[in-house]
């Protein structure tokens, strides 16, 4: 893969990147993703009164300002300017808005949104359909704008008593997803309900992302820890993970598998310090885009968070004309256990700073891609 091709593995460290803060931009590209994406009409019977990209630029529009249904009727009603953006002879009633979110915002046709979203950043970029490093996630979100969530909480009488007070809590909106890590664009995303294991989503989530882009490495916390999960993504989507060997009660023996014992004795911490930026991604779509949902119902909730993966994607992609912020390769000093894709011919792989060499792994030494003309190879590096 061409982010592992160079000799010298690189650390990509990034700063947040900058979002729109402007309408007009915004509904432009909204209008730009959906004609990739979608059709003018539903039918071919249908009224024609609005198509099928203006009802979604208003969408992302209602997203964008955090404002309801009948909001974003107002807002259309009063601002000229914004009609003539998407071209609106007529503003819809807000139940068209509600009826054509129930519509557009289905799994697949979302799917295909946030695709159009990605091939639109790729086109006004330099060349980014392979990420070299990316990130995967899952966080929850609000049902109501009273409170934040979390799990426990102290209880009034903790200084005299000292004890933790445990509450219960009604399931809420969860949504895990994938991104890249030097753009913050998210590659994939899941919706569902929490509280929840995080690593239920993780096949899914990936075979989507791997479907979208060529992802070259891919960080997650302890709750991915699994020996399945190290070798679905290794050997079937041929992405190298990194993932701490953390599941398990304490022990000085070493994990049973042999990717989580090597994540326990050769565990790459240079690299793993760069997962916060899906973190980041979280922060920017709940700050700017709010962490309450309108939605009531299950189904109208999982539209609700698939529509803010899309605005929030839309909203970075107007910036990627003009390039993302830093982005510093910094080479890995400390010697890892790193998996390297070239071709199998390749007996050993020599730079100015590092040596590496193969071992043999497991039953598989090497695998080959899905295309079928690079291998999978396991090397261990060492300083030269």
């Amino acid at each position: 893969m061409y982010g592992l091709r160079d000799c010298v593995f690189a650390v990509t460290q990034c700063r947040m990147s900058l979002t729109s803060k402007s309408p007009r931009t915004v509904l432009l590209i909204a209008m730009d993703v959906a004609r990739r994406s979608l059709p003018a009409y539903a039918h071919r019977c249908s009224p024609k009164k609005f198509t099928q990209h203006q009802l979604f630029a208003c969408l992302v529009l209602k997203g964008f300002c955090r404002t309801d249904y009948r909001g974003i009727v107002v807002m259309l009603s009063e601002w000229s300017d914004l009609r003539e953006v998407i071209g609106l002879k007529v503003v819809p009633h807000f139940t068209t808005l509600q009826k054509a979110a129930a519509r557009l915002l289905l799994r697949s046709e979302a799917n295909r949104l946030l695709e159009a979203t990605l091939t639109c950043a790729d086109e006004r970029s330099s060349s980014r359909a392979v990420t070299k490093l990316a990130a995967i996630d899952s966080s929850g979100f609000e049902t109501r704008h009273i409170s934040s969530y979390f799990v426990k909480r102290r209880d009034r009488d903790f200084k005299s008593r000292g004890i933790w007070q445990t509450t219960t809590y009604r399931p809420y909106p969860k949504l895990g997803l994938v991104c890249d890590c030097e753009t913050h664009l998210v590659i994939a995303a899941l919706p569902g309900r929490g509280p929840g294991a995080d690593i239920t989503h993780l096949d899914q989530v990936m075979v989507e992302g791997f479907c979208r882009r060529s992802i070259d490495t891919l960080l997650a916390d302890a709750g991915y820890d699994a020996e399945w999960a190290h070798e679905f993504l290794r050997h079937d989507l041929g992405i190298h993970s990194i993932i701490p060997a953390g599941i398990g009660r304490p022990t000085a023996r070493p994990p049973s598998g042999f990717y989580r014992r090597r994540m326990k004795q050769q565990f790459p911490n240079e690299i793993y310090g760069q997962r916060w930026q899906v973190e980041t991604v979280f922060s920017m779509i709940k700050r700017r885009l709010g962490a309450a949902l309108n939605a009531k119902t299950y189904w109208s909730q999982c539209r609700a968070l698939m529509l803010k993966v899309i605005t929030h994607n839309i909203m970075i992609i107007c910036y990627v004309l003009w390039g993302f912020l830093q982005s510093i390769p910094v080479p890995v000093s400390s010697p890892g256990f790193f998996p390297v894709i070239f071709p199998a011919y390749k007996p050993c792989i020599r730079s100015r700073s590092y040596d590496l060499h193969l071992f043999d792994a497991p039953n598989k030494p090497l695998e080959r891609d899905l295309k079928g003309n690079r291998a999978i190879a396991y090397v261990g590096l060492a300083l030269a």
